[in-house]
């Protein structure tokens, strides 16, 4: 078991990455570093919520920036990350596979 300052730290990780943008910036840095231009072209948002959503995955440590030029570059940090993705995915699929064998008992 793990203790509760464990869960707090594991619990600001998570947090970090629980928003559909931040999950979307996370998923394009897994092959690949990309620059500030790359990630913004990815959005229908302006450049301050996306350099927002940025410092987030930054100050959680998820991803790391260099400067290049007038471009920032951004890296996963730990590529592992993406890893809990497909435990979702499995979670979701389960959860679908329970609500059909729910509907085929009605």
């Amino acid at each position: 078991m793990i203790t509760i300052e464990e869960a707090e730290i594991r619990s600001k990780i998570i947090k970090a990455m629980a928003h559909p943008v931040r999950l979307m910036i996370i998923e394009c840095l897994k092959d690949s570093t990309r620059s500030f231009s790359e990630i913004f072209d990815l959005f229908a948002l302006d450049k301050s919520t996306v350099s927002k959503h940025l410092l987030v995955l930054k100050e959680a440590g998820i991803v790391s920036s260099k400067k290049s030029g007038t471009d920032m570059i951004y890296t996963l940090e730990v590529p592992c990350v993406t890893d809990f993705f497909g435990c979702v995915t499995a979670v979701i699929e389960n959860n679908v596979r329970r609500q059909q064998v729910c509907l085929c008992k009605r």
